[in-house]
Formats: C-alpha cells, structure tokens, sequence
C-alpha cells in the first residue's frame, strides 16, 4: 500500500527554471502573433487552447518544455518592455529608432548617429537612461507605509488612554481585551512575530471585525502591507475558531439551578422554572458569486446564510450551527443539528426544555406556543391586553423568548462585519460568524460593564430583531406524539392564570 507520505502533489514537482535567448525568444514572438491572429486573444492573455498551442510548437521549436506560468511571465515582461521601447522612441527624449540597426539612438541635431563613435556615445546614453529609470522605480521610491504612528503606537496611545477609546475601537473594554489576548497565548497557541507584538495582531482583528474594514482600511491604520493584514487576520480567526469549542457550550452542562433572569422575574417564576433557553434563526449578509447565490436567497431577498443558535438568559451563546443557505428552512436545519452527533447539541436533562418559535416543531424538551392565536410582543402593544389562557400564555413565551432576539442584536450591532460582510471566501465568512460569537460570550463573561449589555437591562426591546410571523411555521414539522409538550404548556398557560 503506497504511504501517503509519499505522495507528489503539484507544489512538490521540481521545475527547470526557463532557458531563453535570442533564437527562443523569436520563436516565442512568432508564435504569439501566430495565436493573437487566430483569434486565441480574447482578452488580456491568451485563451487556454491558446497556451496549449504555444507550449506545443516551443516544445517543437526549442526541444525545451516551457510552463505556462514561464510563458505569461516572460509575455508580461516583454509587454513592460515593449512600452519603454515607446516612450524611448515617441517622447521627446532625445531618442530616435534607427530602423537599419534596429537600435534606439540619440539624434544629433536632429539627424542619426551612424559612426562607431556617434553609436558608442549614444549606447552610453541610453545606458545610463536605463540605470537612472530603474533606480528610480525599484530603489528610491517613496515607501508606502511611512506613517510615523505605528499600529503599535496607535495601539498603545488607545491602550493607555481613556475607556472610551478602546471600546469605540476595539469593541470591549481595555481589561477583557488584554485579559482576551493573555488567554489565546496561554491555551490556544497564539503568540505575536519579530515584527508585531500579539496585542497588535488582536487589535488589528478586532478593528476589523468591529468596523467592518476593509483590508486598505487596516493597512492604513496599522501600516502593514495588505498580505500581512491578511494573514495574520486568518491566524486569529482559526484561533477564536478554536477557541469556540470551549466557549460556546453552556456554563453548566446538566442545567441544574434555575436560570437566575428567571428566578427573580414574577412574571416567568415557578412557571418557567423548567426552562433553560431559547432557539431561533438568524440571517447574516454572504457574499457569494452570482452563479451560486440562488440557494442563498431566502425571504430577505438578499444572499444570507442561515445560523441556528442557542442562548441561555444570561444572553450568551450556547450553541450555534452555521453555515446553511439562507434558503434553508429553520425545520431542516433543527433536525439536522440533532442527528449531528459531531455538532455537540446541548440536548436538555429530563423535564427541562427549550423554548421555540412557530418555525420549529414542538417535540419533546422543545415548548413551543399556542398556533392560531396573537403572539409576538408588538401585536399586544397595539391591541388590547391578552384574553383567554392561550393568549396570556403566547405573550409570556413570547417575552421570555424574546432573550435570543435581543441577544442577536446585541451580536450584529457590536460586530459592524456582520452587516456588511466583505467578499471572503464562503467557509471564512461561516468562521467570522462563530468566531464572533465567541467573542461575544468572552465579553459577557468578563466584562464588568458593557455598554450594550446595560442597554439590554435599561431596555427590554433594545436591538430586538424582527421576528418572523407565525404564519412562515412548516406544519409538516409537527410530530404526531405532542401529548408531553401539549401537556406542560397546559400547565403553564393555567399556572398563569391563576388556576393552579
């Protein structure tokens, strides 16, 4: 059996480095007029029978095997030649093209230099042309980046300057972002370069994902070519992405307390105390090219890809499943995420439950609401006070609920990326949602005040979403045995009424 070690793959295979002189190149210039007149030049380059065409009748020519990348290079280099030869012979240069020598040569008061003195001095000329043009543009050039505020002394100013200032930049407060960048180091194998410290690279991922910037935006910023920006932008993606896995699941796997949110509230206690968080769907913006998007484009008439999430009353993830075309069904993406076993479901203990939504089926540990009847808060704001136990039932869930449409707002609002995703790669922009996330829950952890959050506790419908009717619920999700559920959400809607 062949080891796997063994294996070539295309990067492995040596390449000769091309051979070229003038006997090639004029094969090379024959042939390329050749392709160009047979109309294999669509464009800027050569079509691909083109290519095929060349590397045959130079491999014919030569005996030599050019690649296609030594051919397009050596076509982009003599097209940069090709337009000095221009300026030499067509700009008021001095400069004129003796047609019998073929040569570039200086005029003379307007005449052509013919004696070997005259071309001697004018070979020297044209010479010191060439050295002085290459100086120029490859030696003394004005360097790009050459700010004299580093990203680094960006980043300290911001650092030691006021609160404010970190959280506007960076998102969170100055403690929970050196406390985040102290923790990556230690358990997740993050760790800075020669050239940029770890709280740098952080920062620079952070002022991305906050402001949505763009990569010539960070450049800017922290005076880096847009590679470096690049790619240390993806090392700290794989590493939050990492980090996910331990933060992204609830505090207390067998849900044993009941929820504190739920404990002091009049409203929800002892008839939710059962209950240990809330499902729903959310959509955020894709980028995806025109050929693919149509499975991307669900009731928002835009490309989004679909995320089922789970969050405890404390406002935090607990579980998320992305990466679903945004026309995927909220139903097909639950039951998928159930029969995962590789996506770590949090499935509640016995006799807790989730609540969902009309888009969810109501099956065993998941308490949906009464069908038929008004449910979301907005419909009991404008209308009067609920009637009958089925109402007065659907605005408590409703209100409880209404956590995870709150804590999805809080997500997109502090992370600006989210709204305006850049052109990545669809499987990057699944990372920057889960990567987000748990960014959002370090935050939630550590942050002993967080303007958002506050704003959450000040105001109840601050950064709710809009919800989506009962009327986009799939009633072939319903399984055939509710009486379990059926059966606790009699007992609430009759412990809110007061007849227990």
């Amino acid at each position: 059996m062949e080891n796997e070690n063994n294996i070539c793959t295309k990067s492995d295979v040596p390449r000769s480095k091309a051979i070229w002189n003038s006997e090639s190149l004029n094969f090379f210039l024959d042939f390329c007029i050749k392709e160009v007149g047979d109309g294999h030049r669509p464009a800027t380059y050569l079509d691909k029978v083109g290519y095929v065409n060349l590397i045959t009748n130079m491999k014919k020519a030569t005996g030599r095997d050019y690649t296609r990348p030594q051919l397009k290079n050596k076509w982009d280099g003599l097209k940069n030649e090709w337009k000095l030869w221009k300026q030499l012979k067509g700009k008021e240069t001095g400069f004129g093209w003796c047609y019998d020598v073929k040569l570039c040569v200086m005029t003379l008061y307007g005449y052509l230099a013919y004696t070997d003195e005259e071309i001697e001095l004018q070979s020297a000329s044209i010479a010191t042309y060439f050295v002085q043009h290459y100086y120029t543009t490859y030696i003394e050039k004005t360097p790009c980046m050459n700010s004299s505020q580093t990203g680094h002394m960006w980043l300290m100013e911001i650092l030691k300057g006021n609160e404010s200032r970190c959280y506007s930049m960076f998102r969170m407060e100055k403690d929970v972002f050196i406390k985040l960048c102290d923790e990556l180091e230690a358990n997740y194998g993050f760790k800075g370069s020669k050239r940029m410290c770890a709280l740098e690279i952080l920062g620079m991922f952070l002022f991305t994902l906050g402001h949505g910037a763009g990569n010539r935006l960070t450049q800017e910023r922290f005076q880096y070519s847009g590679e470096t920006v690049s790619r240390y932008f993806n090392k700290v993606l794989d590493v939050l992405c990492h980090m996910s896995v331990d933060v992204l699941k609830p505090p207390d796997l067998e849900f044993k307390d009941v929820p504190e949110e739920i404990l002091k509230d009049s409203r929800y206690m002892p008839h939710f105390k059962n209950c240990i968080g809330a499902i729903d769907g959310v959509h955020v913006n894709a980028v995806i090219p025109p050929k693919d998007q149509v499975p991307f484009v669900g009731r928002k008439g835009i490309p989004t890809h679909n995320v089922m999430a789970i969050c405890n009353f404390d406002r935090q993830f607990i579980y998320a499943y992305a990466g679903w075309e945004g026309s995927a069904h909220d139903t097909r993406i639950f039951y998928t995420a159930l029969r995962d076993s590789t996506s770590n479901f949090p499935k509640p203990p016995q006799g807790k439950y989730y609540l969902v939504d009309a888009g969810y089926p109501q099956i065993t540990s998941f308490l949906g609401l009464y069908k038929g009847q008004r449910y979301h808060l907005p419909q009991f704001q404008r209308r009067s006070k609920p009637t009958g136990y089925k109402e007065v039932f659907n605005q408590a869930h409703s209100s409880l609920r209404s956590v995870i449409e709150r804590t999805f707002g809080v997500w997109k609002k502090r992370w600006k990326i989210l709204r305006d995703m850049p052109s990545y790669p669809y499987q990057k922009q699944v990372k920057i949602v889960i990567a987000s996330m748990t960014l959002h829950n370090y935050i939630r952890r550590h942050a002993k005040r967080d303007r958002h959050f506050e704003k959450i506790r000040d105001n109840p419908y601050y950064c709710v979403e809009d919800q989506t009717s009962i009327e986009d619920e799939d009633e072939t999700a319903r399984a055939s045995n509710l009486n379990e559920m059926d059966n606790t959400r009699d007992l609430i809607a009759a412990s809110l009424m007061g007849y227990n």
